[in-house]
């Protein structure tokens, strides 16, 4: 059976929600970095430099997210514009 080739604003679409979902899991993992920082940085396991590179890790992960978020952004706006142009 042959795959039906899709259009590019299907594509787009497919894409946009595949970012969704990464997105999502990307929010959880940075709930789950935080709890661990606050366990090392103020709480029972006070151990301040895992405190210290797991906050570098929640900067990186909140700059991912950022990006994420952007790159959705400008492909729904790329999708828009194609649905208003036909």
């Amino acid at each position: 059976m042959s795959e039906v080739e899709k259009t590019q604003g299907e594509y787009f679409r497919d894409v946009v929600s595949q970012l969704k979902e990464m997105r999502h899991y990307a929010q959880n993992n940075t709930e789950r970095l935080s709890a661990q920082w606050l366990a090392f940085d103020a709480g029972e396991y006070k151990h301040p430099q895992f405190a210290e590179q797991i906050n570098a890790l929640l900067n990186e992960q909140g700059k991912l997210l950022d990006d994420i978020d952007e790159t959705i952004q400008n492909i729904e706006i790329e999708i828009n514009h194609q649905e208003q142009e036909s």
